[in-house]
């Protein structure tokens, strides 16, 4: 049997030689079937993990929304109407510990009055420390004063952080000044002292931030009179359950979409359900494309071997033996196509993440974690184990006296 074995690996490798561009085909099939595999598994776990992480970051428990936050043509959308007095009334119950009113309005940016763009402003409540992450600088200190009761008659502290990406973009530290407004004329005459910087919403969002307190993102936004907000989000007393704090709410304020932290990602991933199936249709057919060129590849070489192999036959050489050898051929290319594929995976990771990060400001997006090397070292053992079924099958097939013939 071991004879056998390594008769059957000899021939294979002297073949596999032999067609050396069919062989390569095939390594390179398997391997592009891997490492799509791979990539798009890893983009998975990364787009699942980067959404638990962001809405942790929060430091919230449940979410309190109006619905879908649209961005329509004067603006994005926020449907909680008196969000301070929704959030005040949340705040008020017995197992709640904080609620806090989020809004999210587009508006024009820029360090020169005379050069700004379009980017998304976040409206946070006094004592942002408690919403966002500050990874430079600091956040708002105290209260949201310009509020004043529902008034809008206290004093601007005209103070905003700014995402990284936004920094990076306006070229924008700590110290220095942005002019913010919800029109072109509404910045000009608002100058905000850039305080410090968070990726916080950024990341949640997707796209460049600026965050300012509520009362004064709604006063240079022209939307003091309804207080709108996107969302309340609410943090639970220490030992209370989120869940059952959310289906309360969701019993009080029928008319908004409550949802705990891991039901707001599972919403979330709900809304890129398309993206996600269109990345599971990719992988299904890189890997029937991977499955089809392999076993076709190897049933060519049998077709192009089969009057060695009905030699073989006429001289002795056992149905068996040469099973073995196509066995071996298909085991072989399977292994150095997977080796090819998972070698990949490493630097087809990086740039993902680099493009990622360049378009949408994600960054560590695309993860590997260990299984998603055994998914691939199995699918390139699956794709392997078929090519070799079939190749047997059609060496078995072979007639001596025809194949001699022809």
């Amino acid at each position: 049997m071991l004879t056998r074995l390594r008769a059957g690996l000899g021939l294979a490798v002297a073949q596999l030689r032999h067609y050396r561009v069919r062989t390569v085909l095939v390594v390179v099939a398997v391997a592009l079937a891997v490492l799509s595999t791979t990539l798009l598994a890893s983009v998975s776990v990364g787009v699942v993990a980067a959404g638990t992480e962001t809405l942790d970051a929060a430091n919230r428990d449940v979410w309190v929304s109006g619905g879908a936050t649209r961005i329509t043509a004067s603006g994005v959308e926020n449907a909680i109407v008196d969000s301070h007095a929704v959030a005040a009334e949340i705040r008020d119950r017995e197992d709640v510990r904080n609620a806090a009113p989020i809004a999210y309005q587009t508006v024009y940016v820029g360090t020169d009055p005379d050069d700004l763009r379009t980017i998304v402003g976040v409206g946070i409540p006094g004592g942002g420390g408690s919403t966002v992450a500050i990874t430079e600088g600091r956040s708002f200190e105290g209260p949201d004063v310009h509020y004043a009761g529902g008034n809008y008659t206290g004093p601007m502290t005209h103070e905003v952080v700014v995402s990284p990406r936004v920094a990076a973009q306006l070229n924008a530290s700590v110290g220095d000044s942005l002019y913010v407004g919800g029109s072109v004329a509404a910045a000009r005459e608002n100058e905000f002292e850039v305080v410090g910087a968070s990726p916080t919403f950024s990341r949640f969002l997707g796209t460049p931030t600026v965050f300012l307190l509520l009362s004064e993102l709604q006063e240079v936004t022209g939307t003091t009179g309804t207080d709108r907000a996107a969302q309340v989000i609410v943090t639970v007393e220490d030992g209370v359950d989120p869940a059952a704090v959310a289906a309360s709410l969701q019993r009080d304020y029928p008319e908004y979409d409550v949802r705990t932290n891991r039901e707001q990602l599972q919403s979330v991933l709900r809304g890129q359900a398309l993206v996600l199936a269109s990345a599971a249709v990719l992988v299904v057919l890189a890997v029937l494309a991977g499955l089809a060129l392999t076993v076709n590849v190897l049933a060519l070489l049998v077709h192009h071997q089969r009057r060695a192999f009905a030699a073989l036959k006429a001289g002795g050489v056992s149905a068996w033996t040469l099973g073995w050898v196509v066995v071996w051929q298909a085991v072989l290319v399977a292994v150095l196509g997977a080796a090819l594929g998972l070698a990949l995976t490493p630097a087809g990771a990086w740039a993902l993440n680099l493009l990622a990060e360049r378009l949408v400001g994600f960054s560590d997006l695309v993860r590997t974690p260990r299984w998603v090397y055994l998914l691939g070292g199995g699918l390139a053992v699956g794709i392997g184990l078929v090519g070799a079924v079939v190749a047997a099958w059609r060496t078995a097939a072979v007639e001596p006296l025809s194949a001699l013939r022809g």
